[in-house]
């Protein structure tokens, strides 16, 4: 016999032994289910899989209330208030620059120092504006001088009208000559337009300066202008006379009171806030012009309605609460207003006397039952082993 017949006797005897296996086990199976079903006792009436008599399913571990505690809604007198960002401004401020391009001789003022208003600070070379003075004085002098005498010979008609309008408009420009000179001559000396504080000085006695370079700076800081931006919510609320507090991170202890002193005209269309400005008084000097101030804005008291703030239950943009009805909990959805600490204010969906889930909200899906205490689960236990202790 070939190699080929033997393989193929072979894996015929291997296949048919394999039907006769799979046939005894379909047999074997086909016996052993009648038996199980008969064997199966019946179910215990204690069992957790026991039907009841009218054939609904039995309490399950899920329906067991959940212990939380709850607090009601209740109404408040509210103070409204708002937050804002601010920069500090002095009242009055200046870069102290010169007029002309000059020399610089003496320098009239102390870094930090307190000046008042026509002070001087500093004094530029006036040699030149001081000799086309004299000049300009001379010729006024000679033409006052032909003036007067022309004005005698025109009584005695020796001089024709037209002759002293001459010599009269000589002497008009003459004077504006002599004034011209002079107010050369003052932009020689740099004062102080205001009463103010002198900051960094930033030339020194014979430097060149010219018109527009910075001496020193002068600012007013006897009052600060607070400016900062409200949104265009609060527009109706925020008039002149409001009063507000700001803080600064420098003095984090110090409240600094003032009032708004104006609001602005024009409403930015991109933002949609509205620029306000605010005066405080700043006597101890503690403030400087560019510190950032938060303001807090107190817009009147009225009466709302108040939850606890652990209450709330945000969910993808909107807030929720949970309201205690009977002896289950109702999932409302709430629009809240302003805060202080610990509670929010209910502007829409809460009744006065409602109650809602402050500890638990975690576990609760609306319309789970509910169990309230007076005290937090986990508190009253370790209340109890502290008093069997």
């Amino acid at each position: 016999m070939s190699d080929t017949m033997k393989k193929v006797l072979i894996g015929a005897v291997l296949g048919a032994l394999l039907v006769a296996f799979a046939v005894h086990v379909r047999e074997q199976r086909a016996r052993r289910a009648p038996a199980a079903s008969a064997a199966a006792p019946a179910s215990p009436a204690g069992s957790a899989n026991a039907r009841p008599a009218d054939g609904g399913l039995a309490p399950s571990f899920s329906q067991t209330p959940l212990a939380v505690v709850a607090a009601p809604v209740r109404k408040a007198r509210l103070t409204l208030e708002a937050e804002a960002l601010g920069t500090a401004r002095a009242n009055e401020s200046v870069d102290v620059t010169a007029k002309v391009s000059n020399l610089v001789t003496a320098v009239r003022f102390q870094e930090g120092q307190q000046v008042r208003r026509g002070q001087t600070l500093v004094e530029l070379d006036g040699r030149e504006a001081r000799a086309e003075l004299a000049i300009a004085e001379a010729a006024l002098n000679e033409s006052r001088s032909q003036f007067n005498r022309s004005r005698e010979l025109y009584t005695t008609r020796v001089l024709s009208e037209q002759q002293l309008e001459q010599i009269e408009a000589t002497l008009k420009a003459n004077e504006a000559r002599v004034a011209f000179a002079r107010s050369r001559l003052s932009d020689t000396i740099i004062s102080a337009p205001f009463a103010g504080r002198v900051g960094l000085r930033r030339v020194s006695v014979g430097a060149l300066v010219n018109p527009g370079d910075v001496i020193t700076t002068l600012d007013d800081t006897s009052t600060i202008k607070l400016d900062f931006t409200i949104p265009e919510t609060l527009l109706s609320s925020v008039t002149a006379g409001l009063a507000i507090v700001a803080r600064s991170v420098a003095y984090p202890d110090e409240d600094f009171a003032g009032k708004v002193a104006s609001v602005d005209s024009r409403v930015d269309p991109t933002t949609r806030s509205v620029m306000v400005r605010a005066l405080l008084p700043n006597e101890g000097a503690l403030l400087k012009p560019g510190m950032f101030l938060t303001v807090r804005l107190t817009r009147g008291a009225s009466d709302a309605l108040v939850v606890p703030e652990q209450a709330l239950v945000p969910e993808q943009g909107d807030v929720f609460v949970y309201v205690v009805n009977g002896g289950s909990v109702e999932k409302r959805q709430v629009r809240i207003g302003a805060r202080r600490v610990g509670e929010v204010q209910i502007v829409a969906g809460l009744a006065v006397g409602e109650q809602v889930v402050t500890e638990g909200t975690q576990k609760l899906r609306d319309g789970a039952p509910v169990a309230v205490q007076k005290t937090p689960p986990a508190r009253a236990s370790n209340t109890a082993e502290g008093e069997r202790s």
